[in-house]
């Protein structure tokens, strides 16, 4: 049986984690102002025009949903930059040529993007705590669905970055999927709200299923089915995992 490259899988993890950190503005503050802006302006200045959600304080209801944009956002963009710069410049090349296996590498990509995702999610907690917005009644599971939510965007941005061919494509996917589709998976609002054909057509973007996941886990209050929810967020990780890993096999855009 091949042992398990824990050197290089750390070395990886540790120059990515490095990289983060040289370019501290643009990966972990920039998120965070961000986020107090929207806590600040859709929690404490809206929340206080707006009626209890299901005898939850606003600013509770929504903290849940701007919490999981920005990790999830963090772990996509980290992937998708450091794959699709390090085909630009043909670094990829020696990964390649390192005692790792296919798996090893996509798990390094994966852990150094979830860890970034999860910087956030802290600094973003702690922003939270000074307007009243955070409460978790479930902390391993808010724990447990910080890391799968962001294995599921880490994995899709290494798919992008081995997709994109310019900088203009990097960026498609940010702006037309994950921005869209988070507002619509109710991060803002209670579904219960909506229109009951527009309440149907929800339940199909994922989305909701990790805001709303998310915001059981932090205040006890859901509207989806958990149990389908659960089968979205592990059927995405296995069904990404295996394609980006297949990937990696073939070498599709990355021996070019």
């Amino acid at each position: 049986m091949k042992k398990i490259n824990t050197v290089g899988i750390y070395t990886f993890i540790r120059r990515e984690v490095e990289r983060v950190f040289r370019v501290v503005i643009q990966t972990l503050v920039s998120p965070l102002i961000s986020a107090t802006l929207f806590i600040f302006i859709f929690g404490s200045v809206l929340g206080k025009k707006i009626d209890l959600i299901a005898g939850i304080p606003y600013i509770q209801f929504v903290f849940p949903g701007i919490l999981v944009m920005n990790m999830l956002s963090s772990a996509f963009e980290h992937s998708a930059s450091s794959v699709y710069f390090q085909r630009w410049i043909k670094s990829i090349h020696e990964i390649l040529v390192a005692p790792f296996s296919y798996l090893e590498m996509v798990f390094s990509f994966v852990s150094s993007a979830v860890a970034r995702s999860l910087v956030v999610g802290t600094g973003i907690l702690v922003i939270g705590l000074f307007f009243g917005a955070v409460q978790i009644q479930n902390f391993p599971l808010f724990l447990l669905l910080g890391v799968v939510i962001a294995t599921i965007f880490s994995l899709l941005g290494i798919l992008v970055g081995l997709w994109a061919k310019s900088f203009e494509q990097f960026g498609l996917i940010g702006t037309f999927i994950i921005m869209p589709f988070s507002f619509l998976g109710g991060m803002f609002y209670s579904v219960d709200l909506l229109p009951e054909t527009v309440q149907r057509i929800t339940v199909f973007n994922p989305f909701f299923y990790f805001i709303d996941s998310m915001r059981y886990a932090t205040i006890g209050y859901h509207e989806s089915n958990l149990v389908v929810g659960a089968f979205v967020i592990t059927g995405l990780i296995v069904l990404l995992g295996t394609l980006v890993v297949y990937l990696f096999k073939i070498g599709w855009k990355i021996r070019e």
